[in-house]
């Protein structure tokens, strides 16, 4: 089915992103690659005065922890890659750089403020060069 897949996971829910990673191990055509992927958002500026500069450090090495260990307590082969920027950018140049050929996202059933799908999920599909599967969760 597909040769490289991103499972782009958000580390705050971790088991959205294991129900992702299993699935695209079900995806995966024999000899294919599953890159686990975390993008650490920036802090703006202004922010960021206010706040200890190894904060963006530890939360890379936080998610880059437990995706090992996910990787582990799953059992199923993952390259682990850490970004930071924005989710949607990251994810997306993630995608270029290994071109991949299918990513897959956890989006929760959104608000009003995104009413039909999540503002990372949205970006990603509108700017993908390669398939695409939300993965649909419901909040709470």
């Amino acid at each position: 089915m597909y040769r490289k897949i991103i499972v782009a996971i958000e580390i705050g829910a971790l088991a959205d992103g294991e129900m992702s990673f299993r699935k695209a191990s079900t995806l995966l055509d024999g000899g294919g690659e599953i890159i686990l992927l975390n993008v650490v958002e920036d802090i703006p500026t202004y922010v960021a005065m206010d706040l200890p500069v190894e904060l963006v450090e530890r939360a890379a090495k936080d998610a880059r922890e437990k995706l090992e260990a996910l990787v582990v307590a799953v059992g199923i082969p993952a390259r682990i890659e850490i970004s930071h920027g924005r989710p949607a950018t990251g994810i997306l140049a993630s995608a270029e750089a290994h071109t991949a050929d299918l990513i897959i996202l956890a989006s929760h059933i959104p608000d009003f403020s995104n009413y039909f799908i999540g503002a990372t999920a949205d970006r990603v599909v509108r700017h993908a060069k390669c398939s695409v599967l939300v993965d649909r969760r419901k909040q709470g």
